[in-house]
């Protein structure tokens, strides 16, 4: 009885590890920033999403790698948490007033993060109501 315990146990365990295992999924998408300090910021919002496991920007690709749990958020969410502190992604454009209140090193060249943003979306709200 002892020993059937302890494999129940186990496969338990085991079917847990691999669910968690599971769930992880990696995603690369475009940040506009320029330096070290736009790095620093850009992976701290990104590792304030409850889910993400690790966040790595490249200044000189303006790429981000971000590992996430699926279970407890998705890549929209990230993408929200970067634009709040102040850069553009592919998904998302940073509110002017947050964007202005970048140090002069970090404002980047927002007429290129714009060709998707505006492209997309120029002719409805988010809100559900025709502009």
């Amino acid at each position: 009885m002892k020993t059937r315990s302890i494999f129940m146990t186990t496969v338990i365990a085991l079917m847990g590890i691999t669910s968690v295992f599971g769930q992880t999924k990696t995603e690369k998408f475009k940040v506009y920033g320029n330096c070290g300090m736009c790095e620093t910021r850009i992976e701290k919002a990104a590792n304030s999403v409850e889910g993400v496991t690790s966040a790595d920007w490249n200044k000189e690709t303006k790429m981000i790698e971000v590992k996430l749990d699926e279970s407890k958020t998705d890549v929209h969410k990230v993408h929200m948490a970067i634009a709040k502190v102040g850069h553009d992604t592919e998904m998302h454009k940073a509110k002017d007033e947050v964007y202005n209140k970048l140090p002069g090193c970090c404002k980047y060249d927002r007429a290129k993060s714009e060709m998707k943003h505006d492209k997309d979306h120029g002719d409805h709200s988010h809100d559900g109501h025709m502009n």
